[in-house]
């Protein structure tokens, strides 16, 4: 996947290389640290969120890139998240996180994604209230949802009612989803040829 330098972030935002460097240290940007370097390192799709989190223009060089389709994934285990990220990565789709409802909501009004990945078994706001909510609000009409949990069919049952799109079991089969992904939310994007585990069990 593509990243970027804070010298390229600063050029880009016409800022100074430390305005990059504070971003990154608060967490408004995400960025991660090269190992045995200490060098930062920022993916393109977290660049390009950020930009519209801040309202800021995107470059022209990089414009190209929001035609990919955005996807908002919501689970409370880290390790879902991040695999679910870098599957979707891989296939071209930006990608935002969300580890709570509570946060799957702010993400819904700052990232604006077209299709969200939903856990039903989170503290405090769970999926099913989530679910019901993306269905009540009218900005959200065209909002995909497709729900990952390992609760009961019972429970996956009540999601497809309250108009969840498709519904896995974890853990659930990586090409199957990319299938449902891609019919929900076609990406005319090529994928990069790199190994995909056939599903997520293990995690």
């Amino acid at each position: 996947m593509k990243t970027l330098k804070p010298s390229e972030i600063a050029s880009y935002c016409d800022v100074h290389q430390r305005t990059v460097s504070r971003w990154i240290a608060s967490g408004q940007l995400k960025g991660f640290k090269l190992p045995g370097r200490g060098n930062y390192r920022v993916q393109l799709s977290d660049f390009l969120a950020f930009l519209q989190q801040q309202q800021m223009p995107v470059p022209v060089l990089l414009q190209h890139q929001l035609q990919a389709p955005r996807v908002l994934v919501v689970d409370d285990e880290p390790l879902y998240r991040r695999a679910l990220r870098r599957l979707l990565q891989l296939q071209g789709y930006l990608v935002e996180e969300a580890h709570d409802g509570f946060q799957a909501g702010l993400q819904l009004a700052l990232f604006r994604p077209q299709l969200v990945t939903l856990d039903l078994s989170m503290p405090g706001l769970d999926g099913l209230a989530v679910l019901q909510y993306i269905n009540e609000q009218q900005a959200f009409a065209m909002v995909q949802v497709v729900v990952i949990s390992g609760l009961s069919d019972n429970a996956l049952l009540q999601a497809t009612q309250l108009g969840a799109a498709a519904v896995f079991a974890k853990p659930f089969d990586n090409q199957q989803l990319l299938a449902t992904l891609q019919r929900l939310l076609p990406t005319d994007r090529t994928p990069q040829h790199q190994h995909i585990p056939e599903s997520t069990e293990g995690l």
